[in-house]
């Protein structure tokens, strides 16, 4: 029997928590119906993710996700989940599908609520209203997904959630695909220059990214570099200006955003992140199971995630001078940047698969509507 799933998503742009719904999606395949809605009208850029077979629809005219606390409006949500078998929620421009749920409970489809991390407006610290918020929301909750050991625990001691409804489960990607040489010309406009050591990086183009950090952090070495920046968003003239500031106009290649990365992170020398928040990239896993060694900034899971060999090189500040830095060392380095790159490959390898997430989130969805083979 088709399971019928209602995702609420914050936005359905192409970004990580997306990326990993709709492989989700292709992995169901005929088992599941799925019907989108996006909290931000018109961001729906991950349908082109979507496989051809999987049945789909985006939703029209659905009721509004985001607002003044309204007991209509959760109502009016509260109908439009009610077909379903099951809701899946995510992340805070979601959070009111399950309020709508802790409002009007009766005869309501369970729901599961992810969250995978933080906006701008909460980079530097939770804020305490979204926090008391959630605690009220979650509690109608059948489940509370997060990727990061941050998150439990900021579930645990902030949003003041039971440990047995929180699942952390893993991120993954297919690896495999990894194992291969780039595709030649798979980044519109980049010709690599002899001498240059190429930075690169996968990200939405937001502020919570800062990637004028990274361009200011690589503007800022010794010795030319190239910079890849891969991504769309609304922060791309701010990045394009401060490479111009900084002189590193030439040296800065923006294709925009890019499917199928595995065709073209190995076109990278090392990967790196310039981030306020982040909690466990999937970007991150993908530049490990390329083999490429990892600059970030402090944030989230990565220290935990990279090779013990790369960990002296996640900065120790938020901050361009450590970020250049901890950058400045690999270059001319070749070797040293081989050696942590295999060394992640393996960590990679070892915890990042992908059958073990779809396993978990089958068994997860498959126990909430008491059908625990519905998605195996």
């Amino acid at each position: 029997m088709t399971v019928n799933i209602l995702h609420l998503h914050s936005s359905f742009s192409l970004g990580g928590k997306e990326a990993r719904a709709v492989r989700l999606m292709n992995a169901f395949g005929d088992r599941a119906r799925h019907t989108i809605v996006s909290g931000v009208p018109g961001e729906l850029g991950a349908r082109d993710a979507i496989d051809r077979g999987i049945r789909y629809e985006i939703a029209q005219n659905p009721p509004p996700l985001v607002g003044r606390p309204s007991v209509s409006r959760y109502e009016a949500i509260a109908k439009f989940m009610a077909p379903f078998d099951l809701v899946l929620t995510y992340n805070w421009g979601a959070i009111d599908g399950v309020m709508a749920k802790r409002a009007f409970a009766k005869g309501m489809p369970p729901v599961i609520h992810h969250e995978d991390g933080f906006n701008e407006d909460e980079a530097s610290g939770i804020n305490p209203v979204r926090t008391m918020y959630r605690r009220v929301a979650l509690g109608a909750a059948r489940a509370l997904v997060v990727p990061s050991y941050t998150l439990e625990r900021i579930a645990q001691k902030a949003w003041k959630q039971r440990p047995d409804k929180i699942h952390r489960i893993s991120n993954g990607i297919a690896l495999d695909r990894y194992a291969a040489d780039p595709v030649p010309d798979a980044i519109p406009g980049f010709r690599r220059h002899p001498e240059a050591m190429v930075i690169g990086t996968i990200a939405g183009l937001r502020p919570v990214k800062d990637l004028p950090l990274l361009v200011r952090a690589a503007a800022g070495m010794v010795n030319r570099v190239q910079l890849v920046i891969v991504g769309e968003g609304p922060e791309a003239a701010r990045i394009r200006e401060t490479a111009e500031l900084m002189g590193l106009g030439d040296d800065l290649v923006m294709p925009g955003f890019l499917p199928d990365p595995h065709r073209y992170i190995g076109h990278f020398d090392l990967f790196a992140l310039s981030s306020k928040s982040e909690q466990q990239p999937i970007s991150v896993m993908e530049a490990m199971a390329a083999g490429l060694p990892v600059v970030s900034t402090p944030v989230g899971d990565i220290t935990a995630m990279v090779s013990e060999a790369n960990r002296p090189y996640i900065s120790p500040n938020r901050n361009e001078v450590c970020l250049r830095d901890c950058l400045q060392i690999f270059h001319g380095r070749a070797g040293g940047r081989r050696t942590v790159g295999e060394a992640n490959r393996e960590k990679a390898r070892a915890e990042f698969g992908e059958a073990s997430m779809i396993a978990a989130y089958a068994k997860l969805y498959g126990e909430a509507i008491c059908r625990p083979g519905a998605f195996l």
